[in-house]
């Protein structure tokens, strides 16, 4: 991935055939893909970072070039379209801070864990500590393989700030539909971090 990404991105193209030419393993298509979305790829790994305490270890141009470095060897993993694409963006960038927050556990290890405060906005995922942001990691695990669908609503909808309509566009569903599988997930999700956390009550 080149720097040029940061400059301003092209005006037109084809989004959808540069998607089809990723998958196919073009990489100056990737190239063209992550600068006509530097923008909200940028917006996408920011809010990532804002979620936790990794900031001093990544900062937003790095992680999306730890994305592109992700998506240069995911092949046929690329999404379809672009509401498929920033869920998948947003997800692999996640994974990204996962890593840097498990790595960075592992160098203070042995020295106890801090116990883990969840306000009583926790309805929103918002999390303002390494721990928090494992621990809502792992809920989404478990929602996973319940149903891989809700799991699929929280990134477009929480991570990737997608709306109820794109999301309904892109996974062929009612907006209401959307509406009651976000509601699904997210009291799952939160009744699993209630659980590990202790003391928050559904508002």
């Amino acid at each position: 991935m080149n720097d040029e990404f940061a400059a301003d991105p092209p005006a037109s193209g084809n989004l959808t055939q540069l998607l089809r030419n990723a998958r196919s393993g073009g990489g100056s298509a990737l190239d063209q893909l992550f600068g006509m979305l530097y923008r909200e790829l940028h917006a996408l790994a920011h809010q990532q970072l804002a979620r936790n305490s990794a900031q001093g270890r990544l900062n937003t141009t790095m992680l999306v070039h730890e994305a592109y470095l992700r998506f240069a060897g995911a092949g046929d993993a690329l999404a379809e379209d672009r509401q498929h694409f920033l869920a998948y963006a947003s997800s692999v960038m996640r994974s990204v801070v996962i890593d840097v927050i498990r790595a960075e556990r592992a160098r203070k290890r042995g020295g106890g864990e801090q116990a883990l405060t969840l306000n009583t906005d926790i309805i929103d995922f918002e999390s303002s500590t390494n721990e928090e942001a494992l621990r809502i990691h792992e809920a989404l695990l478990e929602l996973g393989a319940i149903d891989p669908r809700l799991v699929q609503i929280v990134e477009m909808r929480f991570f990737a700030g997608l709306t109820d309509a794109d999301i309904a566009g892109a996974l062929d569903l009612s907006p209401r539909t959307v509406q009651r599988y976000w509601q699904k997930a997210r009291l799952f999700l939160y009744a699993q971090l209630n659980e590990v956390g202790g003391g928050a009550q559904l508002p």
